[in-house]
């Protein structure tokens, strides 16, 4: 059940490109475990495949049925899911007002999203990413994403995704003070999760009133990491 003062309610899931626990790869496991979050927005990661022309990991002709969603059209091309593997699905009658792709520097390809949404309680940003595996990396990426969320409307804004990150103050220090960091618990590896690499962090116009992980037989199984949710209060500016 909501809490009183929530006006949305968030999740964030490394995907693994639908290859679970068990070397399976099974789309229709994922689709069940987005459905069991019941949020009203979720960041996904590694929702497409890495090679080739990077078609999505999820069938999008079966989304909507299998998890209520919709998935916000960030690809640039026909067959993925999101940008760089980041994909965010929304319900449908939540209104989309804009869009930003982000490439981030580093050793590896990287990449965020920005997804700006029209909500009942007013108006959020979203941001989503997959930091890389370099601290060096995730500092610069960590920069690039406050600077360009600097050139941006002041809005109530989540960032959401797996930060790759053990230490909240060394590798992801460069967040504060504008930025909360919140940790829901242990996410990775999923069958015996020992670290918190999926994450949230709000600014002051954003109010995590809950966080948790979702943890059981199915999550443990479907991906390699468990999945994060919170449900969130938009305050006024």
């Amino acid at each position: 059940m909501l809490d009183t003062r929530t006006d949305f309610r968030i999740a964030s899931y490394n995907i693994r490109k639908a290859l679970g626990t068990d070397r399976r790869r099974d789309p229709e496991r994922i689709m069940a475990v987005v459905a069991e979050l019941q949020a009203d927005v979720v960041v996904l990661q590694e929702a497409d495949l890495r090679l080739g022309v990077r078609p999505a990991a999820l069938p999008h002709n079966q989304i909507q049925a299998h998890t209520g969603l919709t998935p916000v059209p960030l690809a640039r091309n026909g067959v993925s899911l999101g940008w760089h593997g980041i994909a965010i699905l929304a319900r449908p009658e939540i209104a989309v007002t804009g869009t930003v792709l982000l490439d981030l520097p580093g050793l590896e390809p990287r990449g965020a999203v920005i997804v700006d949404f029209l909500l009942k309680g007013g108006p959020l940003r979203v941001v989503g990413t997959h930091l890389g595996l370099l601290r060096s990396s995730r500092r610069k990426q960590v920069s690039q994403i406050r600077e360009s969320l600097k050139a941006l409307p002041e809005c109530g804004t989540v960032i959401a995704g797996d930060l790759n990150e053990f230490s909240t103050s060394v590798g992801l220090g460069r967040l504060s003070p504008v930025f909360r960091i919140h940790t829901p618990g242990r996410t990775f590896h999923a069958r015996r999760p020992f670290a918190s690499l999926d994450r949230f962090a709000t600014n002051d116009l954003v109010d995590l009133t809950r966080t948790g992980v979702l943890q059981d037989s199915l999550t443990a199984v479907a991906s390699d990491h468990l999945p994060i949710w919170a449900n969130g209060a938009l305050l006024s500016a």
